[in-house]
This record gives C-alpha cells, sequence and structure tokens, in this order.
C-alpha cells in the first residue's frame, strides 16, 4: 500500500484474478435473469431498497449512483491518499465478491499506473462503506468529476482520455459494486499505520538517549523485574530499550545519578511497550481488512448466490486507530516531562536550558513552548470521536464507527509524535555532549549520529524551528530504521 500511494509502485493484476472476477459475474447476470430481489441489483439503495428497479432503468441506474453520493466537501485528499483509496478498491475487488464488470478491475489499475487522481473532498464517509470518497474516485470513470494528471486538474473525462484510458461501460451492479466498500478507511489507515510505527520507534529511541543524556537509573529495565510484573507488553519495553542501550556504561554499577528517577523516565519501558502492542493492533487491524471481503451484496460464486452483508463495517479498524492514538498520547506526555527536565539544572545537573552561555542566551527555552503545544494537540486528538448520532437514509443507516476521521486524527498524533521525537532526539543529543566522555548504547548511538548529521550543536541562539522540521522529515523518511531500534519480533508493528 505504501509502495504504491508514495512511490508510485507499478500495479499488475494476478492471471488469477479475471477467471474469478468472471466468475462472480456470470453469478450477477444469472440473478438478475432470474429477476431475484437482490439490493442495489435490483432495487434502490439506502432508504430506497424498497423500489424495484425496472430493467430497462437499470444501466442508467449504474451512473446515477456514483453522481448522487460524490456529496464529499473539505480540503482534497492529498495524491497518496486517493492512490491509497484507489488500490484498496482494487485490492478488495481482485478477491472476486463484488461481481463487478472484470474490465473495471484493469481500469482502476490503468488509472494507478497512468497516475491519473481523482479529485476527492474527504468529508462525507460515515465509516459503514465510504461511499462519497468513491463515488468522486470514480467519477471520471462516468466523464465526470474532476482528476490531477501530469500536474493538472482536469476534467475527469479529459484527464482519462489524455491518459490514454478508455471510458468503461458500466453494467448492472457495477456502480454499487464500486462505491460500497470501505476503501477510504482501509487506505488511509494503511498510510497512518505506517506512520504510527515510525513515530513510536522515534519516541523510544528519543527516550533512550533522554535516558543517557540524564544519566538515568537503570534498574527499572532489569529483565528479572520485568519477569516479576508478569505483563508481555512492558516485557517488550524493556527489551526494546536494552537493545537500544546495550554497551552504554550506564548499566556499569554507580555510574548512574539518582538511586530513583522521575516518572517520565523510569516508566519509559512499560508506556512504550504498551504502544508497541496498540499500534501492531491498529496495522493487523489493516492488514486483515485488505486481506477481506467487504462487499455487499457479496457473491458466493460456490452458491452461486448473492447475500447482503455488514463486511463493510469498520468498527474494529476505528477501535484499534483509537487505542493506538491514546496510547501514543501517553508517550507524548512522558516525552514532553522528560524534556523540560533535561533543561532543568536541579533536575538534571545541566546549564539552564542546555546553553553554555548563561542568561545571555536563550538555548532550548523557548522550545520549550512547541514541546507543550503538541503534546496539548495529541492530548486532545486522542479524545474519542465516538459512534455516528445522527441516523440518516430515513433512518435506515443509524449506526457508523466514523472510521475516516478516526484515522485521521490518529494520522494527525503521529505526525505531532514525529515532531515531539525530534525536539526530543535534538535536546538530548546536546544534554549528551555537554556531559562530555560518557559512553553510549549501540542504538543511541546511532540515534545520536543522525541528530548531528541533521542538527549541529547548539552555541549561539539560532532558529530551531526549521531543524526540528526537517528531523522529522528524516525520521518520516525512515533514517531511523535500524534493527537494533526496533521492538522485539512479534511484540509490535
Amino acid at each position: 500500500m505504501v509502495a504504491v500511494a508514495r512511490a508510485f509502485a507499478p500495479v499488475m493484476l494476478d492471471d488469477s484474478v479475471d477467471p474469478r472476477l468472471r466468475a462472480a459475474r456470470a453469478v450477477v447476470l444469472r440473478a438478475l435473469e432470474r429477476g431475484d430481489s437482490i439490493y442495489g441489483l435490483t432495487t434502490g439503495l439506502g432508504a430506497a431498497v424498497d423500489t424495484r428497479l425496472a430493467n430497462d432503468a437499470i444501466p442508467a441506474f449504474q451512473a446515477r449512483a456514483i453522481r448522487a453520493r460524490a456529496v464529499g466537501v473539505g480540503e482534497p485528499l492529498k495524491t497518496e491518499a486517493v492512490r491509497a483509496l484507489l488500490f484498496a478498491r482494487l485490492v478488495s475487488i481482485c478477491h472476486s465478491a463484488s461481481g463487478l464488470s472484470p474490465a473495471l478491475a484493469q481500469t482502476i489499475a490503468a488509472m494507478l499506473n497512468a497516475g491519473v487522481h481523482p479529485v476527492i473532498r474527504g468529508i462525507g464517509s460515515l465509516g459503514e462503506a465510504d461511499l462519497s470518497p468513491l463515488a468522486q474516485a470514480f467519477l471520471p470513470l462516468i466523464g465526470a468529476g474532476e482528476a490531477e494528471f501530469g500536474g493538472d486538474i482536469l476534467p475527469g473525462g479529459e484527464a482519462m482520455a489524455a491518459a490514454g484510458i478508455a471510458l468503461p461501460e458500466l453494467g448492472p451492479k457495477d456502480g454499487l459494486a464500486l462505491l460500497n466498500a470501505n476503501s477510504q478507511g482501509v487506505g488511509l489507515a494503511a498510510l497512518a499505520a505506517d506512520a504510527l510505527s515510525k513515530a513510536l520507534q522515534a519516541s523510544v529511541v528519543a527516550g533512550a538517549l533522554a535516558l543517557e543524556a540524564f544519566r538515568a537509573n537503570l534498574s527499572p529495565l532489569d529483565r528479572d523485574l520485568a519477569t516479576m510484573r508478569g505483563m508481555p507488553a512492558h516485557g517488550t519495553g524493556v527489551d526494546w530499550l536494552r537493545r537500544l542501550l546495550a554497551g552504554s556504561d550506564l548499566f556499569e554499577t554507580g555510574t548512574a545519578r539518582r538511586v530513583q528517577d522521575p516518572l517520565s523516565f523510569r516508566c519509559l519501558a512499560p508506556v512504550a511497550g504498551h504502544a508497541s502492542r496498540a499500534v501492531a493492533a491498529a496495522r493487523a487491524a489493516v492488514e486483515a481488512e485488505l486481506a477481506s471481503i467487504c462487499d455487499s451484496p457479496a457473491v458466493l460464486v460456490e452458491r452461486d448466490a448473492m447475500l447482503s452483508s455488514v463486511n463493510f463495517d469498520t468498527t474494529e479498524l476505528a477501535l484499534a486507530f483509537e487505542a493506538a492514538g491514546l496510547a501514543l498520547s501517553y508517550m507524548a506526555a512522558i516525552s514532553a516531562a522528560r524534556i523540560v527536565k533535561l533543561m532543568s539544572p536541579a533536575m538534571s545537573d545541566l546549564p539552564r536550558f542546555l546553553t553554555r552561555h548563561g542568561g545571555s542566551h536563550s538555548g532550548f527555552a523557548t522550545s520549550q513552548k512547541t514541546v507543550a503545544a503538541l503534546e496539548a494537540e495529541i492530548r486532545h486528538l486522542a479524545l474519542p470521536l465516538g459512534a455516528m448520532t445522527l441516523p440518516v437514509a430515513d433512518g435506515v443507516e443509524d449506526y457508523a464507527p466514523m472510521t475516516p476521521a478516526v484515522i485521521e486524527k490518529t494520522h494527525a498524533i503521529a505526525r505531532r509524535l514525529t515532531r515531539l521525537a525530534a525536539i526530543e532526539l535534538v535536546v538530548a543529543a546536546e544534554a549528551v555532549d555537554l556531559r562530555g566522555a560518557i559512553r553510549l548504547g549501540r542504538g543511541t548511538a546511532a540515534a545520536h549520529a543522525l541528530v548531528r548529521s541533521h542538527v549541529a550543536r547548539l552555541d549561539d541562539d539560532r532558529p530551531m524551528g526549521r531543524e526540528y522540521e526537517a528531523l522529522a522529515l528524516a525520521l518520516e523518511a525512515g533514517e531511523l530504521i535500524l534493527a537494533e531500534m526496533a521492538p522485539g519480533e512479534g511484540s509490535a508493528p
């Protein structure tokens, strides 16, 4: 998903896909010949499920279904989000339960490969099938809407023509088959899961470097103590930090400055371990969605049947991401506390605000404001959104998990935590340098080297915001991904 969305990796359908799609399509056509009453094939949609479609009205109904549901508002989705949505729908289609015309799968693949990116305004889905964003995504297939191609925003039909992609002919059920899926939520969740993993890793590594800078007591990382605790996630955090700190002189007796440190340092292992478990659960939910069938009605080829389902429900995905966002907010809280304490002479035995020049220089003092702002925003975003409370579609659709909005705010948490981690890395690196002759662990030494490859030591006061942002972008690009910096196998993303 990430490769297709961000790196424009080419997409090709396996040879097994077309026969499966044709077999499912045959079930749809036979049901139509029999005159079966099937949602979206011979009936209207939503509250109009009680309306029987005349056979001669079915072809025009397909395009009308797409036009009527293109009701999104707000800022257009970024290109990577559009590509993730298209690819998520294609992956689901290839499971061959939608019953759509096989040529449509090739059309979607062609759009991805040619770089035809429909303009999709992101507000409009409640998470029980992403009808509005998918309708906007497929307006170009009927020569409508808008799409970006070659850097220009064009009318949908013109963009398809410029890319050399013929407009497909929509047959029975094709309109619903394109729309009735959770592709916005799943596509955005795949990108968010990647961001969550990198943000968590950056935050844990920053915390480990802060332990070095604070000259913390590492007794809470004793494996026997972790075993006594009996919480697997706690043990994961301990093992993760021990790998990062392996080789540090802090493991030698008498090296720590205190018998017991503030909780933001002492509790890093359990907080990181439990966050690791939450982020892993979010990723597992995305992978389960990508591997499953979300269509309704779903085609069961072996039974020659089509059944209405709720396989498009994304409650598990929404709850998993809510939990991951909340877990990262705990990481943000202890990160912010550590940053402030590293700058306090009473706590760290280091110069105030980590400047060697006394009160004539600000050092990192004003960075505390950015830290406080990031932590406050993360804490606010971590508040649960909850399920939909306003019934729609004449009361037929009276529940929805609000998944796209949940994913969006959780991704926003990851972006902010990454910037908070960048600040902690810079502050901890400065504190380490002020300590002088200390021996860092293998992982923390690598983190220190990464910081110094992007950010020089702070001597005279200078604008640090752009340097924090540059380091955050490097973290998002994966520059911090090293073997010793990853959590234990099977315990984290």
